[in-house]
């Protein structure tokens, strides 16, 4: 692998690793831990978890490539109901923190998580404050090992690392970033704006897809300007048509053009027009 440095290239060996976890969506606490949080069996996961990454880590330093090796921290989506997030909140912790929602749902809570990436020989410890999406480490490793994707290959990925190895702010590298709920509703989020394309959570949060009576009396679309509004509790799409059109345009480039990167449009694998695109936004 050829890591870059600054103008330079370090070369090394490629030992990529993938360790998933399922200590935080299932009953899985090991005896050591049991008990240890006071936070009950998804305190006691967390803690089971962060011991994991630690091992980690130590067995990085003892390996001698520390300073070369790049440890991602990550999730895939918020908190699930699994968890109790009613008794959590109820003994003081709040695994959304400020935003709406959970695991399912398009709302905040469902879809922001951390993700810590460290690299001693590579990046000094900042914060970057701008939307990024899993999907971007695709472009990023390639970039890392000195390869230009094509344009067959990762149309949704974003090279992160102009953001990474820099300690200043950096403009925005995502255009927009689009995500959906387990129901399949989108939505799509550009700068402080974020547009649902649904009148619901999207998924097990309310308002639910099947709680008709709720739905009947909501707009069919949802527009929240998420610096002034994290928690996604004001509806405005109503007061910015303008913002609603160009954010429903932006999303149906995308599906025309089977990317959201520059590049060759590509053919997308599902049926076109789709569905929910002409049920809820194209009007001809």
């Amino acid at each position: 692998m050829q890591l870059r440095k600054g103008k330079s290239l370090i070369r090394s060996a490629l030992f990529p690793l993938f360790a998933p976890t399922g200590s935080t969506h299932a009953d899985f606490a090991g005896e050591r831990v049991q008990g240890k949080s006071g936070l009950g069996d998804y305190g006691d996961f967390v803690l089971m978890v962060d011991a994991m990454v630690g091992r980690v880590l130590q067995a990085v330093k003892e390996s001698g490539e520390d300073e070369n090796t790049i440890v991602v921290f990550t999730t895939d989506n918020g908190c699930s109901p699994a968890a109790g997030i009613k008794e959590l909140i109820a003994q003081g912790h709040h695994p959304s923190s400020i935003f709406r929602g959970h695991k399912a749902d398009l709302f905040d809570g469902g879809h922001r998580v951390p993700c810590i990436m460290r690299w001693p020989g590579g990046a000094k410890p900042h914060r970057v404050d701008q939307t990024v999406c899993l999907t971007d480490f695709y472009a990023t490793f390639a970039a890392l090992n000195g390869y230009t994707l094509n344009d067959t290959e990762g149309e949704d990925s974003y090279n992160l690392l102009p953001a990474i190895a820099s300690e200043a702010e950096v403009a925005p590298i995502r255009e927009a970033t689009v995500h959906h709920s387990i129901a399949g509703q989108f939505t799509i989020r550009q700068g402080e704006w974020k547009l649902l394309l649904s009148p619901s959570s999207g998924g097990w949060s309310a308002p639910k897809l099947n709680d008709s009576t709720a739905l009947a009396s909501l707009p069919p679309v949802q527009l929240y300007n998420m610096k002034t509004d994290p928690s996604e509790q004001k509806n405005v799409e109503a007061q910015h048509p303008g913002k609603v059109a160009e954010l429903r345009s932006l999303l149906v480039k995308y599906v025309e053009e089977g990317r959201s990167t520059p590049g060759k449009p590509q053919k997308n694998d599902g049926d076109y027009p789709w569905k929910q695109l002409n049920d809820v936004f194209i009007k001809k």
